[in-house]
């Protein structure tokens, strides 16, 4: 393992998520800005390491896991915190299922790549998983914007454009059930892809 930039920075989004929750908790002014832009640079700093790494010719075994692992504890993290938070109004409880319904199926992905390993089998990520994966950080940037202008900047919109908070409040949500359906149907491909590796 080595630390180097790349590294540093796929590590540092786990502060950054303790960050992020602390702040959509605080009561603060302006808390909810300023989760929205800390969860926006963790994001980039999603692709900014793996250019990072590819760039200066860094790019290590320590850095792919971490990487993978990293990223569902910070989407997941800042699911339950949402789910948690309030962010899903009349429809919490159905967040919650869909919340179960990903975390079911990341723990089972997550079964699945360690049983192929310990036969040799590396299970790649393919493009139904980056699309998953993309759904879930908008949903969650779609919903903390939400929250962020209604509580910040809910002053400065008029009466007559306070559906401009509800449109994004509703996409977030749009987005968020999106993401729980894609995460869903990209385990059900990836376990028929490699449903050899558990036929002992």
């Amino acid at each position: 393992m080595r630390w180097n930039l790349p590294n540093i920075v796929t590590v540092s989004r786990v502060p950054m998520l303790f960050v992020v929750v602390g702040l959509m908790w605080a009561e603060w002014t302006y808390a909810a800005t300023a989760a929205f832009w800390m969860f926006i640079i963790a994001a980039i700093s999603d692709w900014f390491d793996g250019y990072l790494a590819r760039k200066s010719k860094q790019v290590s075994t320590f850095g792919r896991f971490m990487d993978a692992v990293i990223d569902k504890v910070m989407v997941l993290g800042l699911m339950i915190a949402l789910v948690n938070g309030d962010y899903f109004g009349d429809l919490n409880m159905i967040a919650m299922l869909a919340l179960l319904a990903i975390l079911t199926r990341e723990f089972g992905m997550s079964g699945l790549r360690m049983m192929a390993a310990s036969k040799g089998i590396v299970v790649e990520a393919d493009a139904s998983g980056k699309v998953k994966t993309f759904a879930q950080l908008n949903a969650i940037g779609w919903l903390l914007g939400a929250r962020m202008f209604r509580d910040d900047f809910g002053a400065a919109f008029g009466t007559e454009d306070i559906f401009i908070i509800t449109a994004v409040h509703w996409i977030g949500v749009g987005l968020y059930f999106l993401s729980a359906i894609l995460t869903v149907t990209s385990g059900i491909s990836y376990l028929k892809r490699h449903m050899h590796v558990m036929a002992d």
